[in-house]
C-alpha cells in the first residue's frame, strides 16, 4: 500500500518511536503515583518529554507542557477553559471541526463568532479580514495554522500581534503544520499552541500537546487524581497537574518524546524541502491531466504546507479515493472534517481527493499516483 493520508496520521512510524513505545509497556508503571523505582522512572521519561517538546516549540518553562490525547482535546480545553458568556471569538474561514463545533456549541452559553475569510497569497488581505471581525466584545482569535484541506498557510505571527494589539489572546491549531513549519511560541507570541502528537511530529495516535505560553491558563475541564496535593479536594492550580487529570499515556507519551528527537535529527526544513518537491511535482503533472480540477495555485512554502486536493470532471471525491485504494493507494476524500474549507471553494457538495505526504513518501510512488490518476 503507497499511503498518501498523511495529514490525517503518519505512517510509518519511525523505528526508533515504535522501539520507545514497547520500552514504556515494558516499564508497566504508573508514572507520578508511587515512590518505587519503575514508577520514578516512568515520571522522568514523561518530564523528558516535557523538556523536549518545550524545546521544540520554543517554550521557556517545560511545566507549561501538558500532554493531551490530540490536537481536538487540546482545542477544546482553550476554547471551553478561556471563553466565558458574553464573549466573542474570531475564528478563519478554514477551519476544521475541532474548533467549530466546540464555538458552535458554546452559542448555547451566549458566545459569539465571526469568521474572517482568508485570501490565498494575500496575507495583507487576509490580516485585514481578521482585524474587521474583531469588536468590543472579542476575548480571543482561534485560528488554524494551514488548512487540512487546501495547505492554505495562514500568517501566523502577524495574526497573532494583531490580537496582542487588542489585548486579545490567541489559540493556533498546529494540526498541519507541527514538524513541517518552526514554530517558536515565544517569537510568534503564540498564547496557546494545540499539537497532534500523530500527524507530524511521528508519535502514535492517542497523543497530543497543549503548549500554555503565558500566565493564563485554561480552567481546567476535568479534575482527578494528579499525584500531587492529594490531602486536598481542590485541583492543584499549577501547570501542569491544573489540566493532567488521570493516569497519563505513558507508553504514548514515550513515543512521541522519540518522534519529537526525529524530527529534530532530521531537521524540519529537510522534511519540508522533500515534502515539497513531492507535492509540486504532483501538482504540475496533474495540471497536465485533462479533467484534473485543481483549486489552489502550485504551492510555495511562504503561502502553503505540502498538502494537495483535487477533483476529477464527472467523479465524486469518495469513488475517486475507492478506485486508488483499490490500485494500492491510500488517500483522504469527501469533506475532511472541515465543512467551512470546503465551503469557502465550492466543494460542500463533491468533497476534494487529499494528497499528504511525509518525510518517508518516495517520488516513485508520486510517479504511481500520477499514472493511477491518469487511468481513472
Amino acid at each position: 500500500m503507497i499511503y498518501l493520508d498523511n495529514s490525517a496520521t503518519t505512517y510509518p512510524k519511525p523505528y526508533s518511536v515504535r522501539e520507545a513505545v514497547a520500552a514504556a509497556m515494558k516499564n508497566g508503571a504508573n508514572p507520578g503515583r508511587s515512590g518505587h523505582t519503575p514508577s520514578i522512572k516512568a515520571s522522568e521519561k514523561i518530564f523528558e518529554a516535557r523538556k523536549t517538546a518545550a524545546n521544540f516549540f520554543g517554550l521557556k518553562n517545560e511545566t507549561n507542557v501538558i500532554f493531551t490525547l490530540n490536537c481536538t482535546m487540546s482545542l477544546n480545553m482553550v476554547i471551553k477553559g478561556i471563553l466565558k458568556p458574553g464573549d466573542h471569538v474570531v475564528v478563519s474561514s478554514l477551519e476544521h471541526n475541532s474548533v467549530m463545533r466546540p464555538i458552535e456549541k458554546m452559542k448555547n452559553i451566549g458566545i459569539t463568532y465571526t469568521q474572517a475569510k482568508v485570501f490565498v497569497k494575500d496575507n495583507d488581505r487576509t490580516l485585514d479580514s481578521f482585524r474587521k471581525a474583531i469588536n468590543a466584545k472579542t476575548r480571543m482569535i482561534v485560528c488554524t495554522h494551514a488548512s487540512n484541506v487546501w495547505g492554505i498557510k495562514l500568517p501566523i505571527e502577524r495574526i497573532s500581534a494583531l490580537a496582542h494589539e487588542y489585548g486579545l489572546l490567541v489559540a493556533v491549531d498546529a494540526a498541519q503544520t507541527a514538524g513541517v513549519v518552526p514554530i517558536d511560541v515565544s517569537d510568534s507570541r503564540i498564547d496557546f499552541l494545540c499539537v497532534p502528537g500523530h500527524k507530524g511530529l511521528y508519535g502514535p495516535m492517542g497523543t497530543g500537546i497543549l503548549i500554555v505560553s503565558g500566565d493564563i491558563a485554561p480552567d481546567s475541564l476535568m479534575e482527578g487524581g494528579t499525584g500531587s496535593g492529594s490531602i486536598s479536594y481542590s485541583q492543584p492550580a499549577g501547570l501542569p497537574d491544573k489540566l493532567e487529570s488521570g493516569t497519563p499515556n505513558f507508553s504514548g507519551i514515550a513515543g512521541l518524546k522519540s518522534g519529537m528527537d526525529y524530527v529534530s535529527r532530521v531537521k524540519i526544513e529537510n522534511i519540508a524541502k522533500h515534502e515539497f518537491a513531492l507535492v509540486k511535482h504532483l501538482y504540475r503533472e496533474l495540471r497536465k491531466i485533462n479533467g484534473v480540477k485543481l483549486y489552489m495555485p502550485e504551492p510555495e512554502p511562504d503561502y502553503f504546507v505540502p498538502i494537495l486536493s483535487f477533483n476529477i470532471d464527472g467523479k465524486d471525491s469518495e469513488s475517486v479515493a475507492k478506485d486508488l485504494n483499490y490500485r494500492g493507494i491510500a488517500v483522504r476524500a469527501g469533506l475532511h472534517c472541515s465543512p467551512a474549507a470546503h465551503r469557502a471553494f465550492q466543494t460542500e457538495e463533491t468533497g476534494a481527493v487529499r494528497i499528504s505526504p511525509s518525510s518517508f513518501t518516495s517520488m516513485r510512488e508520486i510517479d504511481y499516483l500520477i499514472s493511477a490518476v491518469k487511468r481513472i
